[in-house]
């Protein structure tokens, strides 16, 4: 049945697709034969838009590997370097939500944690959607900032890192052994910046696994009970992905494959002066329109490392 439902996706977007540009075709042709450059200024936009939608679909054809289906969970973190690092980890979150809307794909704040100044401590952010994880998994490492800090009064030049890091969703038919005996369950009241989502009940839930000291938490949905599965959903994720690290070292011998959120560990550089760039030291791909970037025009690099991935 899943496959089924998958296919009928398929089968839709190509319906979709198919219909749209033969409505540009039309409209072509009537723009032609009315001479009408506002018209043909609308095909324009329109092909535009066609041609996005089928390289992201031809990408998503290549996302073949194991979890590159499945939606995910995306976790920032500060680095050292307090206010400027928040405030860093909160500019990521508003990409990566804005990113989500352009494409048209959900995305859930499961759990935040506000700076004491400005800015995040921690996000936590659930993409449920089909392929989120395949088009996310490229963002997984430590991103740098290069600005004149908005919080210091003599205006100069500050770095500042964060972390991102990106977890499969795991499908239910994937057992993730979890003892009752091995949870502690704490409940908390639900904070947020400015004053938003914030409750008097204690609905939030914090789970920490025992055994693994992995702490997993939940304060974006009303109620206990659906704080609790959330946050459960999360612990699968991370402990499947903590297993498979695990036997990852036993069998390749690789232990201290994570790095430090500091200078040369970065993925990618967003520099805002003394001149705009944004650079994905990975693959070379480069952007001069920096508040377009941060504004969730990522899709230029995260294209660039699927497809040189699949070389």
């Amino acid at each position: 049945m899943k496959k089924l439902d998958s296919l009928k996706k398929e089968q839709n977007k190509w319906e979709k697709l198919h219909r749209e540009i033969e409505d540009v075709g039309m409209l072509y042709q009537l723009a032609e034969e009315e001479k009408d450059k506002d018209v043909l200024q609308e095909v324009l936009l329109s092909i535009s838009s066609i041609d996005k939608e089928l390289e992201r679909w031809e990408l998503e054809v290549l996302l073949a590997d194991t979890y590159d289906k499945n939606g995910c969970f995306l976790t920032i973190q500060p680095g050292a370097g307090g206010t400027e690092s928040c405030d860093w980890a909160q500019m990521l979150l508003r990409m990566y939500t804005r990113w989500a809307e352009r494409s048209n794909i959900k995305a859930e704040i499961v759990d935040i944690s506000p700076g004491e100044e400005a800015g995040i401590k921690h996000a936590s952010l659930n993409f449920p959607d089909e392929f989120s994880y395949g088009y996310l998994k490229g963002e997984k490492g430590i991103h740098r900032l290069v600005r004149v800090s908005p919080f210091d009064s003599a205006r100069r030049r500050h770095t500042s890192f964060a972390s991102v890091e990106v977890m499969p969703k795991i499908d239910e038919d994937i057992e993730v052994e979890i003892n009752d005996s091995d949870l502690r369950i704490d409940t908390f009241c639900a904070s947020g910046p400015g004053g938003q989502h914030v409750n008097m009940t204690a609905s939030a839930i914090r789970i920490t696994h025992i055994p693994t000291g992995i702490v997993t938490q939940a304060q974006s949905e009303r109620s206990q009970h659906q704080n609790k599965e959330m946050a459960m959903e999360v612990l699968r994720s991370r402990l499947y992905q903590y297993f498979q690290e695990k036997q990852k070292e036993k069998n390749e011998k690789i232990a201290g494959e994570k790095k430090d959120i500091q200078w040369g560990n970065q993925i990618r550089s967003y520099v805002l002066y003394p001149y705009t760039l944004v650079k994905d030291h990975r693959t070379e791909t480069e952007q001069t329109n920096a508040d377009n970037v941060l504004d969730g025009d990522i899709d230029p690099f995260i294209f660039a490392y699927l497809r040189g991935n699949k070389k």
